[in-house]
């Protein structure tokens, strides 16, 4: 690694610092509640595995790691421009980039995580930046009438593009417990609903949400570390569950086998792909694809669309090493390949209710141009 490439990496992460510095120098605590097995009255955790990495092992990757290629900001090469509703047992989703999903289905609009900011970062001004516009815009978008918000890393919950939502819309805001907090302190006006592992909300006539734990952490800063806690969803509805994974790593699968054993099956299963290098950082909060398609087999192997990719830099992993180690990962079961389906950002999918497949209207998996 060359002298400049380590100054510039050096200054990237001193600015991130500052930034969370001054920005969480005087926080408090974003939850106030009993002890349960993941809370120990401060900070939430998971179960038999806790996270042991922490800001001296952030230093060493920023500063050793060996960062894959990406593009130039570009334009997509087509934009969803979604319908105002979706009604009975069809299922359309849209992949608006990174894990932002609209979930089209019962007459429900469902957005996750909705990030349409061109930067992930506390300040405006610096962090990873995005690669390509949102693939529906905020303009395109019908009304919302759910959020789900997984956890509070900036990439899942950006309080601009929330509160835009919030003003336009007033939708439900569902967060796993203590993401309400620093909402709510960003517009006392928006009304969150926070619940912990293991609750369930009705949201429609027979559609239920449901909290379920995966391994992962939480953090805004420097001082809030696991303060708030994190969050898999489930949709339970009459033609098939969906869930969702905003941000997870994969353990030992037992998140999602306890999701099996407790839903039954599956409709849809959205999950994690990218930012997965390098391994001894990464691994413990974000899946590779091969991981990815465990926790798949794990839910019973229904119709998975991939996130968490192709939008803001986030790791070392490179722009198309996602979807590439997907298809490597694919290639030797023809009937997981028929059934989990890459989206381009802009793309969208009406999944199908039984068995037969009917492929995305949108299949390209990458912007068609070489910015490498």
């Amino acid at each position: 690694m060359n002298v400049i490439k380590i100054a510039t990496q050096l200054l990237g992460g001193l600015v991130m610092v500052w930034a969370l510095l001054t920005l969480n120098s005087g926080c408090s605590r974003y939850y106030q509640g009993p002890e349960s097995d993941h809370f120990d009255g401060s900070r939430f955790f998971n179960p038999g595995q806790p996270m042991h990495k922490g800001f001296a092992e952030f230093l060493k990757w920023r500063l050793s790691g060996e960062r894959g290629a990406w593009p130039r900001f570009s334009e997509l090469a087509r934009y969803d421009h979604p319908p105002a509703r979706v009604e009975g047992e069809q299922l359309r989703v849209a992949l608006v980039g990174h894990a932002t999903v609209l979930i089209q289905t019962q007459g429900l609009n469902i957005l996750t995580d909705p990030l349409f900011s061109e930067r992930t970062s506390p300040v405006s001004w610096a962090g990873p930046r995005r690669v390509h516009p949102p693939g529906v815009s905020l303009e395109d978008l019908p009304p919302i009438d759910l959020i789900w918000i997984s956890h509070n890393h900036y990439d899942h919950l950006d309080l601009v593009s929330l509160d835009h939502l919030w003003q336009r819309d007033q939708p439900r805001i569902i967060v796993p417990l203590g993401n309400d907090r620093i909402i709510t302190a960003h517009n006392p006006a928006i009304r969150v609903e926070a619940y912990d592992w293991g609750a369930g909300v009705e949201v429609g006539p027979q559609l239920r949400v449901h909290l379920l734990p995966v391994q992962h952490w939480s953090a805004r800063g420097l001082f809030d570390r696991n303060q708030a806690l994190w969050a898999a969803f489930v949709l339970t509805t009459p033609r098939g569950n969906i869930f969702f994974d905003g941000d997870s790593g994969y353990g030992r699968g037992q998140a999602f086998q306890a999701a099996r054993q407790r839903f039954g099956s599956f409709r849809l299963a959205i999950l994690p792909i990218g930012d997965y290098s390098p391994r001894w950082f990464m691994a413990y909060g974000h899946m590779n694809p091969r991981e990815a398609l465990q926790a798949w087999a794990d839910l019973g192997r229904p119709y998975m669309l991939p996130i968490h990719y192709g939008m803001f830099q986030l790791a070392d992993t490179g722009y198309r090493e996602p979807l590439q180690d997907l298809e490597q990962a694919l290639a030797a079961d023809q009937q997981a390949a028929a059934r989990v389906q890459p989206l381009a950002a802009g793309g969208f999918w009406l999944v199908p209710l039984g068995e037969d497949v009917v492929h995305p209207e949108e299949t390209a998996t990458v912007d068609p141009r070489d910015g490498d």
